[in-house]
């Protein structure tokens, strides 16, 4: 997969507003390249027939941790209406399930399906090119220096 012209960044007709003071902010730099991001692995993932969010419900239910409905709206930062509602798209698909909570019962955890793990093991593949094609300017070890930089940022 290779980036286009639209959607690296730096290489539209605004390149010049990167002499901008806000281009040195760190919130614009992250939302600037999460959006270029989020095209590419949107369309990479469109194959699929997902977008990010329900692949990062997908990827989630896969992890082996039996995450339940609210630890997943809490990680990915979404209203828990929101994670119901993609959770309820992918397993009308079949690609997931829900379980009653092994500590609380009323607690619902979400896991793949056979069928949810192999369009997960598919869609990853494909969502990594996507990944390497946002971050195809930065050398491998520059990539994984930012990938720890944000986890710290994010987790400590």
């Amino acid at each position: 997969m290779t980036i286009e012209a639209t959607d690296a960044p730096g290489t539209d007709r605004a390149e010049k507003l990167t002499a901008a003071p806000m281009a040195g902010d760190a919130g614009f730099l992250l939302a600037k390249l999460h959006a270029a991001g989020s095209v590419l692995n949107n369309r990479a993932l469109g194959g699929f027939g997902l977008k990010e969010r329900s692949f990062s419900v997908l990827a989630l239910a896969a992890c082996g941790l039996e995450p339940t409905q609210r630890e997943m709206a809490e990680f990915l930062s979404l209203d828990p209406s929101q994670i119901v509602a993609l959770i309820d798209e992918l397993e009308g698909r079949g690609l997931v399930m829900r379980a009653p909570g092994k500590q609380d019962r009323r607690a619902k955890t979400v896991t793949t399906t056979d069928a949810g793990d192999a369009v997960f093991r598919q869609a990853t593949a494909a969502a990594r090119e996507a990944e390497a094609a946002a971050l195809a300017r930065l050398s491998a070890e520059e990539a994984g220096q930012l990938k720890t930089l944000l986890r710290k940022a994010l987790w400590g």
